[in-house]
């Protein structure tokens, strides 16, 4: 079983021929709301992927409270560790322009009121074999409760960089697996226009010093990571983008649920880089995300 600890939003999307410069006013082309937060979306990849999954955050009381939970419900998520609190939801106010690439302000809004007491209850009831995925859209000390008391339990834990704050670096440590992409890795690392072969030296470096598994996604390019001593490259799908609004996050869920079913490293991250090319091919964080068949017929 995954429990995801993070945040919950909707997602107002605008599209538009091509994102706005600083201060310039671009025509939008269409808009749609979905669901998302990158603790759902990551939870509802994992339990397309084909696991069992208890999302831990918190709603508001609004109207947005209920479309932001929809998919989730759907799907078959446990929400039962989902506080519903006074004020409003999170929402993330995204621009796509005609390339699928994105820009995106997030409110955190009732996301910002998750708390170590829910960190500490989400990582008591689970068991030693389940895995624990967090990201850093909800406050820090909730995502430090919860990364302790995992490791305090010995619960595996992976944590994904985004999106990059001041506490990262210190998070970092506390995780077993770390999911950051290539901008976030070098801000980690303070080394900046990496090569690939300095990026898998740096990557091999922080391996060895912290026993850590770490995955650096490279969008188009795939994914590199290091776990056991031994370097990994895994690619997705040669596609053209419509959206790269969910990518991510359906690579990081995907990972999540072949972790927790028992895949090789290599599998899982090839699986996981696939979904992510899929994700990509449709609107919506949420409603992008391949269902493990569409992965598994194009492995």
């Amino acid at each position: 079983m995954i429990t995801v600890f993070g945040s919950i939003n909707m997602d107002l999307i605008a599209n538009t021929e091509r994102l706005p410069e600083p201060g310039e006013t671009v025509a939008g082309t269409g808009f749609a709301t979905a669901a998302g937060g990158k603790g759902a979306n990551q939870a509802l990849a994992a339990r397309r992927a084909g696991s069992f999954v208890c999302m831990v955050g918190a709603v508001g009381k609004d109207e947005f409270s209920k479309p932001a939970l929809s998919l989730l419900n759907q799907a078959g998520v446990d929400l039962t560790a989902v506080d519903h609190v006074d004020g409003p939801t999170g929402t993330a106010l995204i621009l796509v322009g005609g390339t699928g690439e994105n820009m995106i302000a997030v409110v955190p809004a009732a996301n910002g009121t998750v708390n170590e007491r829910q960190a500490r209850a989400a990582v008591a009831a689970m068991s030693a074999e389940d895995v624990l995925m967090l990201q850093l859209e909800v406050p820090a000390a909730a995502v430090e409760a919860a990364l302790q008391a995992a490791k305090a339990k010995g619960i595996r834990s992976i944590l994904n960089t985004a999106p990059l704050t001041a506490d990262a670096a210190r998070l970092v440590k506390l995780a077993d697996v770390v999911i950051t992409n290539e901008t976030e890795f070098e801000l980690l690392t303070g080394q900046t226009d990496l090569r690939p072969n300095e990026r898998e030296d740096l990557l091999r470096k922080m391996h060895a010093e912290t026993g850590q598994t770490v995955i650096v996604t490279l969008g188009a390019e795939g994914v590199v990571a290091v776990q056991d001593g031994q370097l990994f490259h895994a690619h997705g799908l040669d596609i053209q983008p419509v959206d790269t609004v969910g990518a991510g996050d359906t690579f990081c869920g995907y990972l999540a649920a072949g972790i927790d079913s028992g895949l090789t490293f290599a599998e899982a991250l090839r699986r996981a880089a696939v979904a992510g090319s899929l994700a990509c091919l449709k609107p919506g964080a949420q409603p992008s995300i391949p269902l493990a068949e569409e992965v598994a017929s194009r492995l």
